[in-house]
């Protein structure tokens, strides 16, 4: 079944998260769930909720808990009481499987078109793996993140000694957030439900049992999940936790772009489009908006600038969604191991109107970019009559970007 689109920023939609908080949490240990202990100066729960709840891409999130856990969950979910995505948390079953069966339930009345199932205990995923994820499902209908296995894996004999070494080059270990077409998920776990199976722990391996494909996408090293008490050591936390921080090398670029105005009836800027009485001369869609964020990045990065990677020259690019341009820097950056800390937009022109459309502007580019929508700013100015702009004769942004990398000793 094909996504749902929206015009405004063509991605599907609605998606919907559905967060795994029922569990006991026995393995780490104490006399608090797991996912109601404390990272830092939040539950677990509460970071990985955040992911979603800033995310741009995901419309609605539920949590499902426990039954004696709603005082539990009310307290790590204070701060989000009243966040217009968050729904009443859902009361989940015996086994994981059980709860995520409730959970879809409770989301049925939203009409989600896709689903990310994901596990409270993994408190450190990105926005990035979360576009990953929403993406990979638009295109194939379940996607999983698959993280290369690094450690030699062997198969135990029955004595307890060492058997055979299995070909890690073949292994990946599985992640959540795993996305899903609502309806085909649900109707999964209905089959499972019916022919007495509840043993999957694992939602792409229940998927795969009823018939479906399960695609994998890239997953992440720092995606950990916290289940064994040494996890919850505060040296090994803080360090988990900081991983932001310890990208001490930070950069800022910045970028410039110009657009004659030519015959239309629209202007896309950041991705959406705005309607106006002349469109932008240029030979991708013109966006002037996510050409300079492009350039802003590249630049941070050291990496030369859009013209180099997309030559106006190559057919390919004629016409192109700028959004393909700003989506690769971003990649630039991650392959970099880096991270985007914040972009800062200012878009130069008399018309079109930037303010009503200021907000999905900030998402669309968050989106594009796999940031929070909180690290995007994305403001407008005139030039008061002076200059081309001023005469109304095209558009100019100018940007910022700061991204953080890892020290690495180059002097």
């Amino acid at each position: 079944m094909p996504a749902a689109v929206s015009a405004a920023n063509d991605r599907p939609s609605p998606v919907a998260a559905l967060i795994c908080a029922a569990g006991a949490g026995s393995r780490a240990g104490g006399a608090t769930p797991k996912q109601f202990r404390a990272i830092g100066d939040r539950p677990m729960l509460a970071d990985a909720v955040m992911a979603f709840l800033d995310h741009p891409g995901v419309d609605r999130l539920a949590v499902v808990i426990g039954a004696d856990q709603r005082e539990a969950y009310d307290e790590a979910m204070a701060s989000f009481a009243s966040h217009p995505k968050l729904s009443a948390p859902a009361l989940g079953g015996a086994t994981r499987q059980a709860s995520v069966r409730a959970g879809l339930a409770a989301l049925s009345a939203e009409a989600p078109e896709i689903v990310l199932v994901h596990d409270a205990a993994r408190p450190f995923a990105s926005a990035a793996l979360i576009s990953h994820a929403i993406a990979a499902c638009a295109e194939s209908g379940a996607a999983v993140p698959a993280a290369p296995v690094n450690d030699t894996i062997c198969v135990v004999s029955p004595d307890g000694s060492r058997g055979e070494t299995l070909d890690r080059s073949r292994l990946r270990a599985l992640q959540t957030p795993q996305a899903f077409r609502y309806a085909e998920l649900a109707a999964a776990h209905d089959k499972a439900a019916r022919e007495g199976r509840d043993d999957f722990t694992d939602d792409g391996a229940l998927f795969a049992w009823a018939g479906g494909r399960v695609a994998l996408f890239e997953g992440e090293a720092r995606n950990v999940k916290l289940t064994t008490p040494d996890q919850f050591d505060d040296e090994m936390l803080r360090r988990a936790g900081a991983e932001f921080l310890s990208r001490g090398d930070v950069r800022t670029g910045t970028g410039f772009d110009v657009h004659a105005f030519a015959p239309g009836d629209h202007v896309t800027l950041c991705g959406v489009r705005v309607p106006h009485a002349a469109g932008l001369s240029g030979h991708s869609d013109a966006d002037v908006a996510l050409h300079a964020l492009t350039d802003a990045i590249l630049g941070a990065l050291g990496d030369g600038d859009i013209g180099a990677h997309f030559p106006p020259s190559d057919p390919r690019w004629k016409g192109q969604d700028s959004a393909l341009f700003l989506e690769d820097a971003a990649r630039r950056v991650r392959a970099a191991g880096g991270v985007i800390a914040h972009l800062d937009l200012t878009i130069i022109g008399e018309a079109p109107k930037v303010g009503p459309h200021r907000e999905a502007m900030r998402a669309r580019v968050a989106e594009i970019a796999g940031v929070p929508a909180g690290r995007v700013g994305v403001k407008a100015t005139t030039t008061e009559r002076l200059g081309f702009a001023g005469r109304r004769e095209g558009l100019a942004a100018m940007a910022c970007a700061t991204i953080r990398l890892p020290f690495r000793e180059e002097f």
